[in-house]
């Protein structure tokens, strides 16, 4: 794959209850672009983190209709990938020592 385009695919990690009860099983959840795939998650992963990943799950989100006083909206569809690291892979967002 190319590196740029790996650079790309991760957006941000998501942090919330569901992902931190998660990570404690070595689940990292992320947010990535609309277009890729497994394969490049999982080496999105291995190249800004350095880990090794085991398994990688994406699910597409649907956005929420939403009103904007007498207009109805739509919020944008979104993608999100659970990434399973291997045993003793950790990946630290806290940015502690």
């Amino acid at each position: 794959m190319n590196k740029e385009r790996l650079m790309k695919v991760l957006l941000a990690p998501i942090v919330s209850e569901k992902s931190t009860r998660i990570a404690e099983s070595g689940q990292v959840v992320f947010r990535v672009t609309t277009d890729a795939t497994k394969r490049e998650v999982s080496q999105a992963v291995e190249l800004l983190f350095e880990v090794k990943v085991d398994s990688v799950q994406i699910l597409n989100v649907k956005g929420k209709t939403k009103r904007f006083g007498q207009r109805h909206g739509k919020r944008q569809d979104w993608r999100k990938a659970y990434v399973r690291l291997e045993a003793g892979q950790d990946i630290d967002f806290g940015g502690g020592a």
